[in-house]
């Protein structure tokens, strides 16, 4: 007999939406699944073997966020596959900052009223996230909360785990004076600071359809462009390269994020000027009259992730980021001080 209750179904939550979603979702997955992947959807758990192989003391790291109020944007827009790829590089930006590989996804997704389309157009996004990165979706869950959400709304957050040796992790011990502070630029706002962001627009159906010459796209095309992953090519520097310290440039922006990759004894120098920033926080700057202080302690500015490195090996740092497509540049240098971030 099929599962189904009518009962259930009156209270607001209904099941068979539930599986129809799954149905619709598994095109998706299934562009994100190995051979190390020894379970389907529909299970319990999700069953993934990680390949040791070369690894002597392997170091399991985990990193868990959502992707916020941009949420926003996508219901009132009513575009909802690219919010997914946010969830994943929310996730997987924070486990390579140890010097581990991302290799299982899971998503949790809550809404109001299960629509099918739109929990699998949702799923497109995280399935294309985890592909960057190049992870396995294993599983994930989608809860039906009527009352608790709006129909029309829902909410998504995820869960990530990755493996590092731990011979490798990442801990800044061989830092220096004079070592180099790489940018690897962002996509745009990426999803952090859209409370701020959603207030200086005055965010509404109307606004984020606006066409804004500075971008060439509507207000809400530029907002809800996708979080950059940066996964594949810190994963080919490390190989190349002795990585001193990653930050994943989230809320807080350079002031809070920066000083996390940097040992104690040691600032972080950068010349404001080298700071490459998409038109995007030009015009958030000046739509809300935000000092520039607080842009840099919101924003990424245009720069989702610093890499240190020796100064005798940032050259061959940038050919190889260049050589994955990412267009890296010198930011600023490490110098003595109390941990901080000396803006000038």
């Amino acid at each position: 007999m099929k599962s189904y209750s009518e009962s259930y179904k009156e209270s607001g939550v209904d099941i068979t939406a539930g599986y129809k979603a799954v149905e619709l979702m598994k095109k998706h997955i299934a562009r994100t699944t190995n051979a190390r992947c020894l379970s389907g959807i529909g299970g319990f758990g999700g069953l993934f073997e990680p390949d040791l192989t070369g690894i002597a003391n392997p170091v399991f790291v985990s990193g868990t966020d959502g992707v916020g109020t941009k949420l926003k944007i996508a219901f009132l827009t009513g575009l909802h596959n690219t919010v997914g790829i946010d969830c994943v590089a929310m996730c997987v930006n924070d486990i390579i900052c140890a010097g581990a590989k991302p290799l299982v996804f899971l998503d949790y997704i809550a809404t109001g009223k299960n629509i099918p389309e739109k929990i699998a157009s949702i799923v497109e996004g995280v399935a294309e996230g985890c592909v960057q990165a190049g992870c396995v979706l294993v599983g994930g869950e989608t809860a039906e909360m009527p009352c608790f959400y709006p129909e029309d709304e829902y909410d998504l957050a995820g869960f990530s785990f990755g493996v590092v040796d731990k011979a490798k992790i990442i801990t800044g011990d061989g830092m220096r004076v004079g070592d180099v502070l790489l940018a690897l630029p962002s996509s745009g706002v990426h999803s952090n600071g859209f409370s701020l962001v959603r207030k200086v627009f005055n965010i509404s159906s109307e606004t984020v359809g606006r066409y804004c010459p500075e971008f060439s796209r509507t207000l809400g095309e530029e907002l809800l462009t996708p979080t950059r992953i940066y996964v594949k090519p810190v994963l080919e520097l490390l190989g190349k390269v002795s990585v001193q310290g990653i930050s994943h440039i989230t809320g807080g922006g350079f002031y809070e994020n920066i000083p996390r990759s940097i040992r104690e004894g040691f600032s972080a120098k950068i010349e404001k000027a080298a700071v490459k920033s998409p038109p995007v926080f030009e015009v958030i700057a000046r739509e809300g009259g935000i000092p520039e202080r607080d842009m840099f302690n919101t924003f990424n500015m245009g720069v989702g992730m610093t890499v240190i490195v020796p100064a005798a090996e940032a050259s061959k740092a940038l050919d190889v980021l260049h050589g994955c497509g990412t267009d890296a540049y010198v930011l600023g240098e490490i110098v003595e001080g109390d941990g901080g971030v000396i803006l000038c």
